[in-house]
């Protein structure tokens, strides 16, 4: 059960986020470089070596060993499906059987912020691990201990939050299963931006390995809190998105590459080169904006140490409201967000785990989740098109600053 509770005020006149546990207290801080680091992450490298890593995995631990914890994920069953993609399938029973229905509108992928509603604000110091924070020179570190103050909105590192009936209970599905929650005190909805994004870039690029992963769930694509956050994932192994073959449709003047998933049963884009980070994010943010912008919802997997970006696009929510979606698959009750769009699917029936293939997930993902090809050909032009008028508009607008 979560340490949160109801504090007063919570359930009548809202209160400011700013009034939050957070007021007057400090947190460990890691402070990271935004200069490049070497490349070099490789899939041998499979124990955590960076810093950031090393501690983000201890304090999940400490965590764990103190009881915060709903489930104990050493319990959960995890297999990997034969087949050519090798889907990874986990039993989690019960899991988000009493979910209570979405507390915002399905068919607005952006929804202003409510205080009134839960939000991480809410949530307890000893749910929160670490500050990740810009460094002011090139250096990268840890302060065990720095207070907050007032006119600050750090980012945060927290253990996974689950919205059940009634109750909020903290419920990683696996190993080091935490949120990235940026400028927790602006109480900003889940709306991507350039700046967001980027950050979350510099938390994969932190860890230093290929299987450290960061995720975005837009409203309407299965984010269940209005309050922007993302989820970020520790699992040595390949996901069966990122076995997937590609082929390259466009290389902007920045050098970043996009290329389209070519046989995968959710259709998206897959970002990647430029020059720095930066690079990457204007891209994918342009696209992400345009999506959001046109109520089109969208998931996000960031991988490869933030290399390598896969942008995906799903309508099960919307299917699912209007009674389309089959039977067979509706029992099932998979949720494709991020992590099950990029082939990690958790469910809550023992029958599911002993029965479901490679293909029955296939199948779901392909005819239920994603959008069909036709309308993903529409979005895609569209995305292109905005893309190169964006970049241009980038390019003249820097060329007018260096003439002023």
């Amino acid at each position: 059960m979560s340490v949160y509770q109801p504090t007063e005020g919570q359930h009548g006149e809202e209160k400011s986020g700013r009034n939050c546990v957070l007021q007057g207290i400090g947190l460990p801080l890691y402070y990271f470089s935004k200069a490049e680091k070497d490349s070099g992450c490789s899939s041998e490298k499979i124990e955590p070596q960076s810093t950031f890593l090393d501690r983000l995995l201890k304090e999940w631990d400490d965590r764990k060993v103190r009881g915060l914890f709903h489930h104990d994920v050493n319990a959960y069953e995890t297999k990997i499906l034969s087949g050519d993609y090798g889907f990874i399938l986990q039993l989690i029973e019960g899991r988000d059987l009493k979910k209570r229905p979405t507390e915002f509108r399905i068919d607005r992928v952006l929804q202003p912020f409510d205080g009134k509603k839960f939000n991480f604000t809410k949530i307890a110091q000893a749910e929160m691990l670490f500050r990740f924070e810009e460094s002011e020179n090139d250096e990268s570190g840890f302060f065990e201990n720095t207070p907050i103050a007032a006119s600050e909105s750090p980012n945060v590192i927290a253990i996974n939050v689950h919205i059940d009936w009634l109750l909020l209970l903290v419920s990683p599905i696996g190993y080091g299963h935490v949120l990235l929650i940026p400028r927790i005190l602006d109480c900003l909805p889940q709306r991507l931006d350039e700046q967001s994004l980027l950050l979350a870039l510099y938390v994969a690029r932190e860890a230093e390995t290929p299987y450290f992963r960061v995720a975005y769930n837009s409203l309407g694509a299965f984010a269940t809190i209005n309050h922007l956050h993302f989820q970020v994932f520790y699992l040595v192994g390949v996901f069966p998105v990122e076995k997937a073959p590609t082929q390259r449709i466009m290389t902007l003047a920045s050098g970043v590459e996009i290329f389209q998933l070519s046989h995968y049963p959710v259709r998206g884009l897959v970002f990647g080169g430029g020059s720095n980070l930066e690079d990457l994010s204007i891209a994918v943010s342009i696209a992400c904006i345009f999506l959001q912008d046109n109520d089109i919802p969208y998931n996000v997997i960031i991988s490869d140490a933030g290399k390598q970006i896969f942008l995906l696009l799903q309508c099960y929510a919307e299917k699912r409201t209007r009674g389309e979606v089959n039977q067979e698959f509706l029992e099932m009750q998979i949720n494709p967000a991020a992590w099950e769009l990029g082939g990690y699917m958790v469910v809550k029936r023992r029958k599911d785990y002993q029965e479901t293939s490679e293909d029955t997930l296939w199948r779901f993902l392909d005819e239920e989740a994603s959008v069909s090809a036709e309308r993903f050909k529409e979005i895609n032009d569209c995305i292109l098109s905005t893309l190169s008028d964006k970049i241009v508009e980038r390019n003249m607008k820097r060329e007018d600053d260096h003439k002023c």
